[in-house]
Order: structure tokens, then C-alpha cells, then sequence
């Protein structure tokens, strides 16, 4: 009855405005254009520990809550679960890039040798039958004093490195089995003499940690100790210096080492525990 006091006029008014707005509401988009907003750029779906009042400018992820910057990443966000190969790598890159180093001085010395032994053969022998000298033959001999003097120089240097032993430092990123099989035997030696003669004064057990340098020889041979880190106790670090001494020796090297290697370089921390016992590990040098 109600619709009958409208006129046809105004019906068809109300449909077309309402129709419009239906209209308006609905967004008609290119269905492949849509699929590849999610095929080009996919959002994972994570969990922040934060929020923040400012929106990202573009999201990288799905967050129960909005978070702009933050993390100690400089462009965006790691996408794998492995460890920065930059960060795994410092530690076992250390002593490798020293024996890079080592090998690239060498090779120099040998090259320098090389280029001043040339320079000395182009020179020609100055005649003996000619008493005085022209100003040529005078710059060519006092140039021939001075490579001379540093080709001897060379030699020195080089034959004392070759009279040097070789050293190979053991630290945390050692991987090669050899020295992995070698240190594990030394260590266990160590903690067992220690833990046997747990280091005591006055009747009192003494307990602490230190920081100790061992250096073996190839032979097995305890060469040298040196407190790092000091336990705070002179007594305790005499005492852990005797227990290494006592310790060895370790064994022979292995040929693998040997050929390596003259004499190794351990950096190891020393802890003795409330269970009267010893625990040692490696640490870097």
C-alpha cells in the first residue's frame, strides 16, 4: 500500500540511485594483473616483538602488528635461517687469512730476491786493466754495492725464517681433523692430570679461571706455558702452568701435521670447578 503513494517517477528514481551506489562499490580489475601482485611480490606471515606508530612504506612481511625500520639489517630482511655466511665465516677465516699472508710475504721475498739477483747480472763487470773510472762507471758501481748489500740482507732475513720453526695456533675455527684429533688427546690429558692433582693451598682447594698459551713441540714436547688471563691467584696460576707441564707429552705429530707444522700454539681456558674437577677449551688466540 505504502509503495502505491509513490508516483513512477520517484521509483524509478530510487532504483537508478540505488543501483549507482551498488555500482560504485564494486572495483573491476584484470584477473591476471591480480594473480601476479601475489605471484611478484609475496608477504610471509612473521611475528614482531615490537610496534610502532609509523607504517612501513612498503611491507616486507605480514605482522600482527605494524613495525617501520627496526633490526640491525641495513637493506631489508634476511630470508634465510642459516647464519650470515659474513659472521660464520670471521672466526674461521682468521687464521687462514694469516697463513695467506704469511705465504704472500714469502713469495715476495722470493720474487724481490729474484729481481735484485737480474739487476746484478745486467750490470757489466768493470774493467780492471781501466785504473780510472768515468762518472758512469762510478753510479754503476756504487748501485752494484748497494743491491750487494740488499741481496745479503734478503738471504739473512730469508735463511732465518727457515731456521724458525713452523707454528700452527689452534683456535675454535681449527677444522682440520689432524689438529681436531691432536688437541682433543691433549686436553683430555690435561683435565685428567688436573682433576687428579686438583690444585690446593694451606688444605684449601683452590678454584678459578685463567686463560693459558701452550705451545708443543713435534715431538710431544711441553715447550713453553704463559698465563693470558690471569686468575686473580698467583698460586692457582702456578699450579695450572705445573699441571700442563706435567701433563705431557702428548704424542709425536702425525706426518699430516708434520708437514704442516713444527711446533702448535694452543690458547686454552682453564676452569677449575666447585665439582673438584678441570675443564678446559680452546679460545681464540
Amino acid at each position: 500500500m505504502k509503495l502505491r503513494s509513490f508516483s513512477s517517477l520517484q521509483i524509478a528514481l530510487g532504483v537508478s540511485v540505488a543501483v549507482h551506489a551498488v555500482l560504485l562499490t564494486v572495483r573491476f580489475v584484470d584477473p591476471q594483473a591480480f594473480n601476479r601482485v601475489f605471484q611478484d611480490t609475496p608477504l610471509e606471515v612473521i611475528l614482531v616483538n615490537a610496534r610502532s606508530n609509523a607504517h612501513p612504506d612498503k611491507a616486507l612481511a605480514i605482522a600482527q602488528a605494524s613495525l617501520a625500520g627496526g633490526g640491525q639489517a641495513d637493506q631489508g630482511r634476511i630470508t634465510s635461517p642459516l647464519p650470515s655466511s659474513v659472521l660464520s665465516d670471521n672466526g674461521d677465516s682468521l687464521e687462514d687469512e694469516l697463513q695467506k699472508k704469511l705465504q704472500a710475504l714469502k713469495q715476495q721475498q722470493t720474487m724481490l730476491l729474484a729481481q735484485v739477483r737480474k739487476q746484478l747480472a745486467a750490470l757489466p763487470v768493470p774493467d780492471p786493466k781501466q785504473p780510472n773510472l768515468t762518472h758512469d762507471q762510478v753510479v754503476r758501481e756504487e748501485k752494484r754495492r748497494q743491491l750487494l748489500k740488499q741481496l745479503a740482507e734478503i738471504e739473512r732475513r730469508i735463511s732465518l725464517d727457515n731456521s724458525r720453526p713452523r707454528k700452527r695456533y689452534i683456535s675454535p675455527s681449527t677444522r682440520e681433523e689432524v689438529y681436531a684429533l691432536y688437541y682433543d688427546r691433549l686436553r683430555h690429558a690435561i683435565e685428567d692430570k688436573g682433576t687428579e692433582n686438583f690444585p690446593t693451598f694451606g688444605g684449601k682447594k683452590l678454584y678459578g679461571e685463567l686463560t693459558m698459551v701452550v705451545t708443543v713441540n713435534h715431538d710431544g714436547r711441553l715447550i713453553s706455558t704463559a698465563i693470558a688471563v690471569s686468575s686473580g691467584n698467583r698460586k692457582l696460576d702456578r699450579r695450572a702452568e705445573a699441571i700442563a707441564r706435567n701433563a705431557a707429552p702428548f704424542g709425536r705429530f702425525s706426518k699430516a701435521m708434520r708437514s704442516q707444522a713444527d711446533q702448535i700454539v694452543v690458547v686454552s681456558r682453564f676452569k677449575f670447578t666447585r665439582d673438584d674437577t678441570l675443564e678446559t677449551r680452546v679460545t681464540a688466540p
